[in-house]
């Protein structure tokens, strides 16, 4: 078999911001449904129910210094030194954001110019040939720069990618919103590397669907629930219900039809790295995935979760969780060679990636 380019993970990083948010917080916040009303159960019930959906804990936000192409920086630092990568080297620096730059005093989205050109300033490359660009493509937007550096490296276009998940969720969660409950800050970063091998390894497959027709609503930017906030500041808004059956009844299938394009089966898998959103809606996809292979049962330690401290971060759920694992820093979990895991996200699009990804 003649030798071909495959993609492989050779270093990561991430950086968990350092203001720990714990569910109490939300004790003193007056909260309202969409039609303006305010929700007539008390703090207590309304934090305890969606601790006992969500499993949310706790959650971290960046500091009123910090902003999201800054924790892109550290986290893309940190996954440069896993490795002793030559930034010099990198031919791609892909960031995946969805809310731009977003200061703590002034709830406005700045793009330009990209955060993927921010990191590259701050890491003071001074490589022409290196191109920094963002995409915003909601949670799975991560994922989905992962397949574009993916398809650079076996074009034989380039060598080294530098890819990176970052957002501040926190500021654009509506304080009158029981979703904002939901949603966290972070950032993680991998180094994609070309490899000649006989056999297959690193990306083996992918896949993705984008469903604008009917879905691309559910999640969306709209004004503050609470009648009395000023219309003209917009916050993150989400279909949860609309979401989570959108989730349900598509994850699972995409999930399979990419294993089976990988020419493997669910036994073949050994963790699956799924976006954490919602504890019971990760447990019910990955549910059906099983059901779908005709199983009535899933390993138990097949999904490491992190959603219980680190909440909802967007596109950088996945690259951190990755970091936490492939490390050896989550217990019951761990990565060897050869084994093949899934990573999968679903968001605002809306659309939904997977990658089958075989451990080097």
């Amino acid at each position: 078999m003649k030798d071909t380019f495959c993609s492989i993970i050779t270093g990561s990083g991430r950086y968990i911001p350092t203001q720990v948010i714990k569910n109490k917080k939300f004790l003193k916040n007056e909260f309202y449904n969409s039609n303006g009303e305010k929700i007539p159960k008390t703090n207590e019930e309304i934090v305890a129910k969606l601790q006992k959906i969500t499993e949310i804990e706790e959650r971290r936000y960046v500091t009123d210094s910090q902003k999201a192409s800054d924790i892109a920086f550290l986290a893309a630092e940190k996954a440069l030194e896993s490795n002793g990568t030559n930034k010099e080297e990198l031919d791609y620096i892909i960031v995946a954001q969805n809310f731009g730059d977003i200061r703590h005093n002034n709830i406005k989205s700045t793009y330009c110019p990209s955060i993927a050109a921010k990191v590259k300033h701050k890491l003071e490359i001074v490589n022409p040939y290196c191109v920094a660009y963002d995409i915003t493509f909601g949670c799975p937007g991560w994922i989905q720069a992962l397949i574009q550096a993916d398809y650079y490296i076996r074009s034989g276009e380039a060598k080294k990618i530098l890819v990176i998940g970052t957002e501040t969720l926190s500021r654009i969660s509506d304080p009158h919103d029981i979703d904002s409950m939901i949603y966290s800050d972070g950032a993680g970063a991998v180094i994609v590397e070309a490899i000649k091998s006989e056999k297959p390894v690193g990306i083996l497959t992918h896949l993705t669907r984008s469903d604008t027709l009917k879905h691309f609503h559910l999640l969306h930017m709209d004004k503050s629930y609470n009648p009395n906030y000023p219309a003209d500041t917009l916050f993150l808004k989400m279909n949860g219900r609309k979401l989570y059956e959108y989730a349900l009844k598509n994850v699972p299938q995409l999930v399979k039809d990419c294993v089976d394009k990988a020419g493997l089966t669910i036994g073949d898998i050994k963790k699956v790295l799924i976006h954490q959103a919602n504890a019971k809606m990760d447990e019910a996809i990955l549910e059906r995935v099983f059901k779908l292979y005709g199983k009535k049962e899933m390993p138990k330690d097949i999904m490491p979760m992190t959603i219980y401290r680190l909440g909802n971060n967007s596109v950088a759920t996945i690259p951190i969780l990755y970091d936490i694992v492939v490390k050896g820093e989550m217990e019951g979990q761990e990565l060897n060679s050869g084994d093949n895991i899934i990573l999968t996200s679903v968001g605002a699009g809306t659309n939904i990636s997977a990658i089958i990804y075989k451990m080097p």
